[in-house]
């Protein structure tokens, strides 16, 4: 069975506040741990006010201290914006805390231009980014073998395991990378990918792969948007607040929160919107947890998958708590 995990944006909802999204975060890694999914992963955003994931490193040491099962993971780290040296020191002292249970997801997302140059402007020089992962990879694996230009530098603390390494993409230049490095590949089917066909990118991933130190066959991981409820109709209401969300995330103006369900029934979509909104529809999986099931199997048969991870991106906390157990339900998980 294709194992299924999880990732969280920790949103932000209307008429709650950034700590209550990130307890609720913890609450539901938790669960998740006690209800069998395989990985828990946080998510990197700046200047998206409506979501509280801006560090995954931190927000990782809180949920790893919290579970006692899951993995737990970042989804990801936007390598560009920091030292691979520094990043494999953060992940290598979350590895010696939590031995076996960690994931590094890097990515490379250009996120808003003020964010870039804020997170950059101190910095002589850009290194690419195809350097920074194999940089990252010398740093996690100590490997000596080759010429570097910090060849006798290691990543402290020196510990006896490794994170296990994901490179996240939703394109043809990211599977590339993932196979020439031999990392594991996360496939965002959740990202608008205008003439893009995903399973030829993942297909692609997998003819080129070549085996490393670190993974010896290819593995894939499809990530979705799922909104999970008891019954389709509670599902479509659901999935409005989300559809409000996501038009206006994606636009020029941040919201300061996500939309309640209310505000979203309130709201008359233009007729732009609403041709966008169908539009986006096709990167979730929406229904109660017999038709969320069937679909997420699937998009796992559609990309030969071997791990499936949903993004619970939808109004509020109860309602993603009871998400998140009736799939779990619906999948048989078990956490023994």
């Amino acid at each position: 069975m294709v194992l299924i995990n999880i990732l969280d944006y920790s949103p932000i909802f209307e008429g709650s506040t950034a700590r209550e999204a990130l307890l609720h975060t913890r609450d539901l890694a938790q669960l998740a741990d006690r209800l069998g999914y395989h990985r828990y992963w946080v998510a990197e955003h700046h200047q998206v006010f409506s979501v509280a994931g801006s560090t995954p490193e931190m927000l990782m040491m809180q949920l790893a201290a919290s579970t006692s099962r899951i993995r737990i993971g970042s989804g990801g780290v936007m390598l560009p914006h920091y030292s691979p040296y520094k990043v494999a020191e953060n992940f290598r002292m979350l590895e010696a805390f939590h031995p076996n249970r960690i994931d590094l997801g890097i990515g490379r997302s250009p996120s808003f231009r003020m964010v870039n140059r804020a997170l950059n402007e101190a910095k002589d020089r850009r290194v690419p980014y195809e350097q920074q992962v194999k940089d990252l990879y010398k740093y996690l694996t100590d490997n000596t073998n080759e010429e570097h230009r910090f060849r006798e530098l290691s990543a402290t603390p020196v510990i006896e395991t490794t994170p296990q390494i994901w490179l996240l993409g939703s394109g043809p230049g990211s599977a590339r990378i993932a196979a020439e490095s031999g990392s594991a590949y996360a496939f965002a089917h959740f990202a608008p990918r205008p003439n893009l066909n995903g399973q030829e990118i993942v297909r692609e991933y997998r003819r080129q792969f070549q085996s490393s130190s670190l993974l010896k066959k290819p593995k894939v991981m499809i990530a979705v948007f799922a909104i999970i409820a008891e019954t389709t109709e509670e599902a479509e209401d659901i999935a409005r607040a989300f559809d409000l969300w996501l038009l206006s995330v994606e636009s020029s103006h941040q919201p300061p929160y996500y939309p309640s369900i209310q505000t979203a029934r309130e709201r008359r979509l233009s007729i732009f919107e609403e041709e966008k909104a169908i539009r986006n529809r096709t990167r979730m999986i929406i229904g109660d947890s017999k038709q969320v099931k069937e679909g997420i199997e699937e998009v796992a048969h559609m990309y030969q998958a071997d791990e499936i991870t949903i993004i619970p991106q939808f109004y509020d906390a109860k309602n993603r708590m009871k998400g998140i157990k009736l799939l779990a339900e619906a999948f048989g998980l078990n956490a023994g």
